[in-house]
């Protein structure tokens, strides 16, 4: 039996497809997955043993479409479920199957703030596309799977012993879900720990004016210097990961990283909060739960639309920096 699983994007959404792949191999190993993205997120998949063929486009699927109709799959996994992929599958024209995404209950939160989501995690909702399959969740998290040549010795390249320093992500695709500048800096001068913070090339300047805030004490700002999975290795050596609701999260997750989550506009009740399934312990969240305006989206947007960004502003930097100190201490 042949399958096609499918989820473009992003970093986040495509490391929590991962339980599923993993549950497939190991309760059908006769199941050959194949999986289709985005080319651009390739690397979170090249080294996963349970995908036989990595597919992958840049802008259209019709670049790739002719070699996936020759495949003639048993089955499609739609774990995007959008218009893009309806095409996909209407190309195909294979048996598919895909997950609720509940796009109208997150819909009713947004714009009327009544949370009537179902208190399910995405992975879980994931699962259900595998029904068909007969495969079921094994409860564990996600896996990334880092090539010896991504891997970073961090003792060698920045003087850091494993396990004896906190990763701070800065980085993410919507600024609402960014933690502002001045947050930052303020828990990294509470925190005993050297500090690496990660991110992308559009972040380097960011990185920089953080450590500039924080003359007294060891930051090293490697945004734009490593690639995501070399950034992904210094995550999982880290002793905690300070994060926004990004996909760096979603990483720490898979290498049993404790993770202080700091919330902006959008809300764990959309379900992608940190996958530790039966293991709540392993992260917090923190977040301002008296605002009237959010979450005011789902996803994010580059500017808060009320300009007074509250939901990260009037976050409880005693707490977070505790948090942190507390967890950082339990693993170093």
């Amino acid at each position: 039996m042949k399958i096609l699983v499918v989820r473009f994007s992003s970093i986040g959404d495509i490391v929590l497809t991962t339980p599923v792949l993993r549950a497939i191999k190991t309760q059908r190993p006769e199941v050959e997955i194949h999986y289709l993205t985005r080319k651009s997120y390739t690397s979170l998949l090249e080294q996963n043993p349970h995908i036989e063929k990595l597919y992958s486009f840049d802008e259209h699927i019709k670049e790739i479409l002719p070699e996936l109709k020759k495949e003639q799959y048993d089955l499609i996994v739609d774990l995007h479920k959008n218009l893009r992929t309806f095409r996909l599958k209407f190309a195909l024209k294979r048996p598919s199957s895909s997950f609720e995404k509940e796009n109208f209950r997150k819909w009713i939160l947004v714009n009327f703030k009544k949370d009537t989501l179902p208190k399910v995690h995405v992975v879980d909702r994931y699962f259900y596309a595998v029904k068909p399959l007969n495969i079921f969740s094994d409860h564990k998290p996600g896996e990334l799977f880092i090539s010896p040549e991504d891997t970073i010795n961090t003792q060698v390249r920045f003087g850091l012993q494993v396990k004896k320093y906190v990763t701070i992500a800065i980085g993410a695709q919507f600024g609402t879900k960014r933690m502002p500048e001045d947050l930052v800096a303020q828990i990294i001068e509470k925190s005993s720990h050297p500090i690496l913070i990660v991110g992308g090339s559009e972040d380097r300047e960011r990185g920089t004016r953080i450590a500039a805030l924080c003359p007294d004490h060891q930051v090293i700002n490697t945004c734009g210097e490593l690639s995501l999975m070399q950034s992904a290795s210094v995550v999982a050596q880290s002793a905690t990961l300070l994060t926004g609701d990004t996909g760096m999260m979603h990483i720490a997750a898979c290498f049993d990283v404790p993770i202080v989550s700091v919330w902006g506009n959008t809300v764990p009740a959309l379900g992608m909060y940190p996958y530790y399934p039966n293991q709540a312990e392993k992260f917090s969240i923190h977040e301002v739960t008296d605002l009237t305006c959010r979450p005011c989206s789902k996803i994010g947007f580059q500017n808060c639309p009320k300009r007074h960004f509250n939901c990260m502003n009037l976050q409880n930097v005693e707490a977070i920096a505790q948090d942190l100190e507390t967890r950082s201490g339990q693993t170093s």
